[in-house]
Parts: structure tokens; C-alpha cells; sequence
């Protein structure tokens, strides 16, 4: 008698608990409850950075991924460690349950975005390239350029990160913060500026902030591979003689643009950067400068020319003497007339 009252105890509980047991299995696993079969193919949405774990579920439900908001609220409420998606772009497929969809969102990798930094441009372009791809702010970009207590931590000395951005195509998660994709880029230029090359900067006696500066205007000076060294061994000379190095990018620099021609009253602006005006290295560098440039500061060609003149055609006249260097500028102005 007594087996006979337990064992239907035991039946009437079952009978209690199974269709809760389903109706939760049904709730968070069963695909197709509350997941959208209205399409077939995978839908991509963006989780923007800062977006709350609800602006999150309502672009599900606006997507048309979810009927319904509320599920998805209670299983995150149920699974905190759910709630944990970080930013990025999501490829969803169809067919997922409540619970699998937020757990696939939690643990899919980032999606990733190839960024190319281009050789020989500012910071500011840099910023706006980084701003455009990776879903963040070029403001904010600058921004952490130019903090002090940010720069410190990368060891730059420099009063802002322009230069440091070696160039080259990386892939960056989508919607790295700034600051990420800055500390990258240090670390590349770091991995390329090695031991040995440090060495050779001791070797001239110069830190690696007034190589980077120099690699950064001979950049601005040529596109050409070849001349680099060439000019690179021109400024080498000035410094050496401790002549101003009278470099035209330094004064577009301190002016704030990139103009094809300078007048006499540019020359004349009061700016460290401007060199005509001041003798040595500016402050910092004036655009970010590739390998090849920051080799050729580094091994300058041994000459001793002082001077050099555009041809017009891309390359550069280089002269010992100024007399030379005028007849050179001669050359120039007669083959733009």
C-alpha cells in the first residue's frame, strides 16, 4: 500500500514538473518559437560600441530576426553572462532558439576590417580613414593623439602620436576603440625599428623621435625610393653645418595645408615647425614616413651636395655650392613655362 502511495506521488509530480521542463525547453531551445523564419538566409546586423543589451534586442526584433523582445529579456535575465556582446558586426543565421542566438552573439569573433595607413600623410587623414572604417569618431581619433598621460604609455615624446603611424594594411576588429588602433600602430613601428636600427640612430647621436622627424620630411620631399637616401644626406649636411634646413613641407605644415606653391610671406610664419625661420629639426614629425624613409635618415647617403631643386618631373637637381643650386632653380622655372 504504502510503495502504491509513493509511486503515484512520484507519477503525480512528473506529471507537474514535465510539461514545465518542456515549456522551458521549449522557451530557450526550441529554434523557430520566437526566432523569425520568415527568411531564409542570414541577416547581418551592427552592435554599435556603447549600445545597451536592450537597444541590442530591439535591433534584433526591428531586423526582423526576433518577433518579440521580451524572450530574449528574460533568458539574458535568467544568463547574465549573455548579456556580454561586444561590439561588432554579426552575421546571423536563421533557425536559432532564444538562448542560442544570445549565446552565439556573445561568443562569435569580432568581424574584422582591413584598414590600409598610407604612406606620407597626417595625422588627421589617418584619423579620418580610422574614424570611417571602424565605426568611431576621426574627433576622438585626435583626440587620444594628442593625450599626454596616452603618449606616455607608448613612451613617444613627441606632443602628439603624427608620425608613429607606420604604414601598411592591418586588419582591426570593428569598432576598435582609438586607442587600440593607436597603441597597434606604435607597436608596429616598434617591431620595424629594432635593436640595430636604434643602435644606428645612437651611432649619428639621435633619439628616435629626430629620426622619425627627419624620415618624416624627407617622406613629404619624394615619392622616389632612390632620391631618398639623396636628400636625407642633403639634410644630414645642414645639420651638421648647422644650417637651417629650409624645408617647404615643415612651412606647410605650420600653415595647416598642403599648398603646390609657397609665397615669400609664408616663409615668414612664426612656427618652430617652420625652418626656414628656425635652425634644426622641427619639434616632431610632419606626416607619417615609411620604411624606406626612415632607412634613409638612418643611412643617408655620403655626399656632399647642400642643396636640391624639384626637376619638375617628379625627381630632384642636387647641387654642391649655392651658385648651382640658383641655376638649378632656373632649370626648374623654365620647364613649368
Amino acid at each position: 500500500m504504502r510503495e502504491t502511495v509513493t509511486t503515484r506521488l512520484l507519477v503525480f509530480t512528473a506529471s507537474l514538473l514535465i510539461p514545465s521542463l518542456s515549456f522551458l525547453a521549449v522557451f530557450f531551445l526550441a529554434p523557430g518559437w520566437n526566432i523569425s523564419t520568415d527568411g531564409l538566409q542570414d541577416t547581418r546586423i551592427a552592435v554599435h560600441r556603447g549600445a545597451s543589451f536592450r537597444t541590442i534586442v530591439s535591433t534584433l526584433q526591428q531586423q526582423g530576426i526576433v518577433r518579440h523582445e521580451r524572450p530574449l529579456l528574460i533568458t539574458a535575465a535568467l544568463f547574465p553572462e549573455l548579456r556580454n556582446i561586444k561590439p561588432g558586426r554579426y552575421t546571423v543565421p536563421p533557425g536559432m532558439a532564444n538562448y542560442t542566438l544570445l549565446e552565439y552573439l556573445r561568443s562569435r569573433p569580432q568581424d574584422e576590417e582591413q584598414v590600409m595607413i598610407p604612406v606620407g600623410v597626417r595625422q588627421e587623414r589617418i584619423a579620418s580613414i580610422i574614424g570611417r572604417q571602424l565605426d568611431t569618431d576621426s574627433l576622438s581619433v585626435m583626440t587620444r593623439s594628442q593625450d599626454r598621460a596616452f603618449l606616455d604609455t607608448l613612451g613617444i615624446t613627441a606632443e602628439s602620436f603624427e608620425g608613429y603611424s607606420f604604414p601598411g594594411t592591418y586588419n582591426f576588429p570593428w569598432a576598435s576603440t582609438s586607442g587600440e588602433v593607436l597603441q597597434f600602430l606604435a607597436g608596429r613601428f616598434r617591431s620595424f625599428f629594432n635593436d640595430s636600427l636604434q643602435a644606428r640612430a645612437r651611432e649619428l647621436g639621435m633619439s628616435e623621435l629626430e629620426i622619425l622627424t627627419l624620415a618624416s620630411i624627407v617622406e613629404a620631399e619624394t615619392p622616389l625610393d632612390r632620391e631618398k637616401p639623396l636628400i636625407a644626406g642633403v639634410y644630414h649636411n645642414r645639420l651638421k653645418r648647422n644650417m637651417k634646413l629650409q624645408a617647404d613641407p615643415t612651412v606647410q605644415y605650420a600653415l595647416g595645408d598642403r599648398r603646390e606653391r609657397l609665397l615669400y610671406k609664408d616663409l615668414e610664419t612664426d612656427s618652430p615647425y617652420n625652418t626656414y625661420r628656425y635652425r634644426g629639426l622641427p619639434p616632431g614629425p610632419i606626416c607619417n614616413p615609411g620604411e624606406a624613409s626612415i632607412r634613409a635618415a638612418l643611412f643617408p647617403a655620403e655626399t656632399r651636395h647642400l642643396y636640391f631643386v624639384a626637376t619638375g618631373d617628379g625627381g630632384h637637381y642636387f647641387a654642391e655650392t649655392h651658385s648651382e643650386h640658383l641655376r638649378n632653380v632656373r632649370k626648374y622655372r623654365r620647364s613649368r613655362y
